[in-house]
Parts: C-alpha cells; structure tokens; sequence
C-alpha cells in the first residue's frame, strides 16, 4: 500500500475507505455484516483513512463505522468527518453537532474534520458564524488533529476559501474527465502552489467511469487486459503528486479486492498511458449532446421544466450509457420538472448564452427518456 506525507505528522495510505456507500440491505438500511468484512480487508490491506460523515446513509454511517472501528488500535486508523453546516444556525449548534459526532463515533478525536461540502453560501455561513475560529480552538485542544474542508462550486470561490487560512488540507472532485468544473485543474494547481495536500473524491464519478461504453473501453483493454477500467481513473488522480489520498466509495468486496490490487503496488501513469486516458477523456466528452454548462441563465421556466437537470441527464447519458442510472436520474425529477412538460413557448432560448436550441434538445430528451 502507497502511503503519502501530509501535515501534522500524518502518512495515511493512498487509498481511502469512503463510507457513504455500503451495501445495503432490502430494507435500504446498511447490511452490516458485509459492510464490516470489507473495512476489515481494507484495514487488513493497508487502509488507514476511513472517511464518513453525519449524512452518509440517513445519518446511519458514524455510529457503525464507529462501532467497526473499536476493535482497533486508535492509533492504527485516521479517521475522517464532516460538520454539515446546512444543520446549524448558530455557534452553539456547531459545538453540540462535534461533541455529537464524537460520541457516535465513539471517539475522543478526529483526525481530519472538514467544513462539509463548502459553496459560496455555505462558506460566508461558517465566516458568520466563527465556525473556522472555533475548529482552530478545537485543533489546540487536541480535538480535532488536521482541520480542512471539501467543496462544490466554482474555482473562484474555491480561490477565496483556500486562501483565506493555511488549511491542513482540503478535498475536491477530480478525474480524468472533470478537469474544468468546480475546483478543477486550476484547483489542484492552486492548492499544490500553496503547500496544501489534497484528498479527492469522485475519482471514478459515482462509478461511471468504472464501466465505459465498449467502443471506449477497448483501448484500454487491450493495453492492460487484466486491469479494471476503474483502476485507470484511479491510477490517472494519484499520478498527481499533491494528491495524498484518494477515496473510493466502495460497494461490494469486489471493489475493496480490485481497488488493494491497484494500491498494493501503486504505479504512476506512464507517458504511454497518459496519451491513452487524454485520448479516452475526449471520446467521452465528445459524445456531449448540447453545449449546457448548468449557468441556470434559462430558469425558471414558467412550466416548471428543470432545463440544466434534464439536460445533465441527457449529456451524461450520452458519455457513459449507463441505463439503469440515467433511468433512476430522470425518474427523480417531478413530472412538471422533465423535458416532457415544455410547451415549447421559447422564453428561455431568449436567455441562454450558449444560444443552445433549448425547445428542440428538450424534446430530443423527452424521446430518448422514453425510449430507456
């Protein structure tokens, strides 16, 4: 297992243990017996970062993987959490939401506490409130050990929140394909710059990168025939130096067993295969279907339609291929929010900047949806 520095003294292994994903049973609940024997392999393997957090299945999340993690040496394991600023109002809820989390986790300390999910609105909340001024009391009690935050928004804001203290790190989402959005390649850029480790997430997008249409696939199966398709956008983030750890969502024993065999010996892309995951980069992002970049310019349409939704939907869609996700994605939206329900009346094609031919793509979607 490859372990990288970080700040503090710290060294966790390359490889993270998300715990947002367990395998569930019927019920939609964690199956804990299988969830517990893949943290076991994972531990067993080398992982030593566990990352969760208070949301993370229905709240369920902290207080089992609390409950794994006793039969531990507390010193064998970093542990990592989130305060989810969207819960509090008020400094005094911060400390009640941290002295909560310890005791479901069953804890004296975290290891890494992270501002959850930053964005501009977010971001000014904690700034409001002195949440950033009493996690820095926290660190100075021992409490907290490497205080950082993740985030979702725009690389300026992103900009502004990196610069704004000397974090022990933060965490973004980055691959292969996601290099202009949110903090991007600027991001890391930015953060390596400024001496902060990164932890990443997303490194195979919620799994669509971990199976490609074949047409995609096949060049790099046949260069590397026994490595998964995951393993590449796995490998192609921790090619990146700045990178310190890379978590993975895991969802069944198949993933922990496939994600130590690429840690166990982790190899950097070489400049063969860097051409090879450029090259497979554009024929995803060539299949786009329209130019839509979520700016929202469109909305509200006066029928409820949610145009940028529909058209995520639609574009990811044509990327990856993945039937039974787009279908779940499209089946979220309420009926007056699908593609079906335009009337075609052309207010928002007045408004778009990317001069899309909105009425014409929505009913392309509306097709295609149908047809899945």
């Amino acid at each position: 297992m490859e372990y990288r520095k970080m700040k503090n003294g710290y060294q966790p292994s390359l490889l993270g243990f998300g715990c947002m994903r367990f395998p569930l049973n019927d019920d939609g609940n964690i199956n804990e017996e299988e969830a517990e024997k893949m943290i076991d392999m994972a531990i067993q393997q080398g992982v030593t970062y566990i990352d969760t957090a208070f949301p993370y299945h229905n709240g369920d999340s902290e207080p089992f993987v609390g409950r794994v993690l006793k039969k531990y040496d507390r010193s064998s394991f970093s542990l990592a959490t989130k305060l989810p600023l969207w819960k509090i109002e008020t400094l005094e809820d911060v400390k009640q939401m941290f002295e909560n989390q310890l005791q479901r986790l069953d804890v004296d300390y975290v290891d890494f506490y992270l501002l959850h999910a930053l964005d501009k609105e977010k971001w000014e909340k904690a700034k409001r409130l002195g949440v950033i001024e009493y996690c820095e009391q926290l660190k100075k009690e021992g409490k907290i050990r490497n205080f950082g935050f993740s985030f979702h928004d725009a690389y300026d804001v992103f900009e502004e929140i990196i610069k704004y203290r000397d974090w022990d790190f933060c965490q973004i989402q980055y691959n292969y394909v996601d290099r202009r959005i949110q903090a991007g390649d600027q991001g890391y850029e930015l953060a390596a710059s400024l001496k902060i480790p990164m932890v990443i997430m997303e490194p195979v997008k919620g799994g669509s990168l971990a199976k490609l249409p074949e047409d995609i696939a096949q060049p790099l199966k046949a260069y590397a025939p026994d490595k998964s398709i995951s393993s590449w956008a796995l490998r192609w983030v921790g090619s990146h130096a700045n990178v310190k750890v890379i978590l993975s969502g895991m969802s069944t024993m198949e993933q922990v067993e496939d994600n130590i065999k690429t840690f166990a010996n982790f190899q950097p892309l070489n400049e063969t295969e860097r051409e090879l995951m450029e090259s497979t980069a554009k024929q995803i992002l060539d299949r786009t279907r329209n130019g839509c970049t979520g700016c929202a310019y469109c909305m509200p349409c006066p029928f409820g339609v949610d145009i940028p939704r529909n058209f995520k939907i639609w574009n990811e869609y044509a990327k990856y291929g993945n039937e039974d996700l787009t279908r779940k994605q499209y089946d979220s939206l309420k009926e007056e929010e699908k593609a079906s329900n335009c009337k075609k009346c052309g207010k928002c094609e007045t408004l778009c900047p990317q001069v899309i031919s909105i009425r014409k793509n929505l009913e392309e979607v509306k097709e295609e949806m149908n047809r899945l």
